[in-house]
């Protein structure tokens, strides 16, 4: 498939109709122009509409089949919510409408939506309250490592570090070092959990905290999480909960309720809204009751008479961390997805994804190194050490399950399992898909002993076969446009 420039031709053009009488002028103000032309293609519509209809088709999401990413719950979106968040209501906002002489905004309905979630999520946390500025997971841990150095300063502690266990998310490393934190990495114990002696052994008078999340990425639910949030407390440090992983818990237990004093949440993962493609997403940040006053600014209020506004009136906030008030289309779709399943509908989230991670399991263990081999949470994750015995790697075997039109898992991570496949089947997927699922990697682990060739070589149905990924990240060969 050629790329558009390729299929451009000097002076095609597509047809757009006049403009009529009494409309305003469209154009932008010459002082507002480009000295030079843009250098874009020249197609038809026909060409463009095309082209377009093409790459869509090379696409793989989760409308068009299974993907089970661990770690990242990419899960099916309701197109309920799809309809709530187009509701021109919402989708004709603009964040810089007036306020009136009254006091009052002219987006009540918008403002009641994010006071609303705030109160869901505080309920569903176990936090005293929620910040729904940040535009992602990473983001929001950024924010919340903030929170973390807000604290301290206020307090006058001089902290330095940050805790991460061995087995974390990369973006607790990277949002800890952001701002300005060294990082100190605590090893996983032989039952795949964070090691209590070696946490007790790390904490002195400079750890500022701990990044966790629980259940864990090995899908394990840590047992010790009390003690650990006694022990990081007991040297005036924060306990930080990832929220990547919350899928399972919904309903179950609160992050609040482990001894957490921090959480962010990927609204874009456990409440269902698009995920993948870079964004967008949303990533709100809950914190206990000490910890309010470092929330960003503004900050949703209702008065007396049941209005809302937004307050700025906070000296100790950490400030903006997002232009206006977040991704606002995200936590309308999420708001409309927890309204909807409602607290039963959560629990059951919870108990469908946690069953179908343990269903994969079961059929798979016969098949490939299960690290550790106990009930699950959300994900579950195997080790194709087995099968590098007849050459065959991880990467491998996610290129052999394009082949039978499955999104491959999450490979090689976490770093503590060699040869890892993280599979998260989420709750939304039908014990037919899981069969289908199972059923792929079981052929490829049997042809995989038996005829390896046939899946170091895939894929082979695809419109690009093979690539050489270490020559291409070592090589770069990009197209010079002109």
């Amino acid at each position: 498939m050629k790329i558009i420039f390729e299929k451009s031709v000097a002076g095609r053009r597509g047809v757009r109709p006049p403009r009529q009488e009494g409309c305003p002028d469209p154009n932008l103000p010459v002082r507002l122009l480009r000295e030079n032309p843009a250098e874009l293609p020249e197609l038809s519509e026909l060409d463009v509409v095309r082209h377009f209809t093409e790459l869509s088709r090379r696409n793989f999401g989760v409308d068009n089949g299974f993907y089970p990413l661990g770690s990242c719950t990419m899960k099916y979106n309701p197109k309920m919510a799809e309809r709530v968040a187009n509701l021109h209501g919402f989708s004709g906002l603009h964040p810089l409408l007036p306020q009136l002489p009254t006091g009052e905004t002219l987006v009540q309905g918008a403002l009641a939506v994010l006071y609303h979630m705030d109160h869901l999520l505080r309920e569903i946390c176990g936090m005293a309250a929620f910040t729904l500025q940040p535009l992602a997971g990473a983001h929001g841990e950024l924010t919340g490592v903030m929170i973390i150095a807000a604290y301290h300063k206020h307090k006058g502690n001089r902290k330095t570090t940050l805790l991460i266990p061995d087995s974390a998310h990369g973006t607790n490393p990277a949002s800890a070092a952001i701002a300005g934190y060294q990082v100190r990495v605590i090893p996983s114990d032989s039952n795949g959990y964070m090691d209590v002696a070696a946490l007790e052994a790390a904490l002195d008078g400079s750890i500022a905290g701990l990044m966790l999340t629980n259940p864990n990425t090995v899908g394990l639910f840590d047992p010790n999480i009390k003690r650990i949030s006694e022990l990081v407390h007991g040297v005036d440090g924060l306990m930080y909960y990832d929220g990547a992983n919350l899928n399972p818990l919904l309903g179950k237990c609160r992050p609040g309720d482990m001894g957490f004093d921090i959480v962010h949440l990927n609204l874009h993962k456990t409440f269902a809204t698009p995920h993948g493609g870079g964004g967008p997403g949303a990533g709100p940040v809950g914190v206990c009751e000490r910890l309010t006053e470092f929330l960003p600014v503004s900050l949703v209020e209702e008065r007396p008479d049941g209005t809302f506004y937004l307050n700025y009136d906070r000296p100790k906030s950490i400030g903006y961390i997002a232009p206006f008030y977040g991704n606002f289309g995200i936590i309308l779709r999420a708001y409309a997805y927890i309204l909807a399943l409602g607290k039963e509908g959560l629990i059951r989230v919870a108990e469908n994804a946690t069953l179908n991670a343990n269903y994969i399991m079961e059929k798979l263990k016969p098949y490939f190194d299960l690290p550790f081999d106990r009930v699950c949470k959300h994900e579950c994750v195997f080790s194709a050490k087995r099968q590098t015995e007849h050459g065959v790697h991880a990467i491998d075997i996610a290129k052999a399950l394009i082949d039978r039109g499955f999104h491959p898992p999450t490979m090689y991570f976490p770093m503590t399992v060699p040869e890892a496949l993280m599979i998260e089947p989420t709750e939304t997927e039908s014990k037919e898909t899981l069969d289908a699922f199972c059923d792929a990697m079981i052929e490829i682990a049997k042809l995989a002993k038996d005829d390896p060739q046939k899946i170091t070589s895939c894929p082979t149905t695809t419109l690009v076969g093979r690539l050489d990924e270490v020559r291409a990240a070592r090589q770069l060969d990009l197209a010079s446009l002109k």
